[in-house]
């Protein structure tokens, strides 16, 4: 449950003529939620989000040097059930007392000719980095019509196993492969 997200927002940022220099970007976290879908029991699919999400975006579209550094605050996961919330929140799960961010750091971003975008970076959920792979679609950048602001909207998709993050209770009852959807706004600062 993670999908880092932001380095996606770094393929926003590159669509051609956007930009032509380093520009920074940051999300909005009153429109950035990190989405999971995950198998429950085999007869129904759980949904959740995380309502914390901060983080940068740098887009250097000539240089090369993009970068996103995202993080999530764990404790803010909300599946819509306080009770199972919680328990997601304990130590058989997320253990956010001890664990208490999700960190998206990418390592390099691919445009593709059709406006889409490959963000290869690392993951650090609870307590252990992998590297994930985020597939951008529905990549759209202007001005923002209420702030007047630069600003670029994307979503965003990967797939992870909760357990190479040392996520394993319940499986295979509570599915093991967790599918992200990441939907981002940022703000050129």
């Amino acid at each position: 449950m993670k999908r880092v997200i932001a380095s996606l927002i770094v393929a926003l940022f590159l669509v051609p003529g956007l930009a032509l220099a380093a520009d920074t970007y940051k999300l909005d976290p009153g429109h950035t939620f990190p989405n999971f879908t995950i198998s429950h029991l085999g007869f129904s699919t759980l949904s959740g989000r995380f309502n914390e999400t901060s983080g940068t975006v740098v887009m250097d579209r000539k240089g090369g040097m993009s970068s996103v550094d995202v993080t999530v605050q764990m404790p803010s996961v909300d599946t819509g059930n306080a009770k199972r919330d919680e328990h997601l929140r304990s130590d058989t799960f997320f253990n956010v007392k001890k664990y208490p961010t999700m960190t998206y750091k990418s390592d390099k971003v691919y445009f593709h000719d059709d406006g889409t975008a490959t963000v290869m970076g690392k993951l650090t959920l609870h307590g252990t980095t992998r590297p994930v792979t985020l597939y951008v679609d529905n990549i759209h950048c202007g001005t923002n019509p209420i702030n007047k602001k630069a600003a670029c909207g994307f979503n965003a998709i990967a797939t992870i196993k909760r357990s190479n993050f040392g996520i394993d209770a319940y499986i295979p009852a509570v599915g093991d492969e967790v599918d992200i959807r990441i939907e981002a706004e940022a703000f050129k600062q």
